[in-house]
């Protein structure tokens, strides 16, 4: 059996991850902050599936958080195959509106974690010659709309740029960029839903379907849904100052 590490795995994305892995019969290192969350996934994945759940308590934006994650993700004897960097939030409010703590907080989530997670996964799987990161960012990384916005376009840009680095190597990296999905993110934020419109919101694990058909193929870039491509493709082609202003106005783009 291989072995997946999934951060932020006891809700939406990451949960949805989680399902369809452990239905695949891989094991499993289950990472979030909710001790009492996790262990309760992790024992009806097992139960369910028959596959090794195992758990690990860990808030990425400290410093010892990521590093705990970093240890289990460099060991040799127990190697982690595929790497879901899921773990994220968003804020509520403009630029300057944001308290500057939860702005930093949200790059070293963002960035950081994803930043060394994918090296300490990539260095192994390089040795192994086999191996695989996914790295979730969101359609919001292609609009100018603040620091998610931001952290997210940094996140899609550092996973290509390391995958055509690692071309070759037998390690895949994909960054993965979906639209609005129902899950606990935007009540966490205290972010309204209501002016979102029933087409565009997508579903959790026909998601995840289309995003590991997307790795299988080699894809560095992976937008799983038919609708959002079309509104990426028509947002390549606008100015970006109106591309803002219309999200700014109607938050037709926003955190996934």
């Amino acid at each position: 059996m291989t072995t997946a590490l999934i951060t932020g795995s006891t809700a939406g994305i990451g949960a949805a991850f989680a399902r369809r892995l452990a239905a695949d019969g891989h094991n499993l290192v289950l990472v979030a902050r909710d001790t009492k969350r996790l262990r309760e996934q992790a024992t009806e994945l097992h139960d369910r599936h028959g596959i090794e759940a195992e758990v690990l308590t860990a808030d990425l934006s400290t410093d010892d958080g990521i590093e705990s994650v970093e240890r289990r993700l460099a060991d040799r004897k127990n190697p982690v195959d595929l790497l879901i960097n899921n773990a994220g939030f968003g804020t509520k409010g403009h630029y300057l509106d944001v308290p500057m703590a939860d702005e930093l907080t949200m790059l070293k989530v963002h960035c950081e974690a994803v930043l060394r997670l994918t090296s300490a996964a990539a260095e192994g799987m390089r040795e192994r010659g086999r191996g695989g990161v996914v790295n979730v960012a969101s359609v919001a990384a292609f609009v100018p709309r603040g620091t998610y916005s931001a952290s997210k376009a940094w996140v899609v840009q550092f996973t290509q740029g390391a995958a055509r680095d690692l071309a070759g190597s037998g390690v895949r990296l994909m960054a993965l960029a979906p639209g609005f999905v129902r899950t606990e993110f935007h009540e966490r934020a205290g972010l309204g839903t209501d002016s979102i419109p029933g087409w565009m919101w997508l579903d959790a694990d026909k998601l995840v379907t289309a995003a590991l058909a997307d790795l299988a193929r080699g894809k560095s870039l992976s937008i799983p849904d038919p609708r959002y491509k079309a509104l990426m493709g028509v947002a390549k082609v606008l100015p970006r100052g109106l591309l803002g202003g219309i999200t700014a106005k109607g938050n037709k783009f926003g955190p996934q």
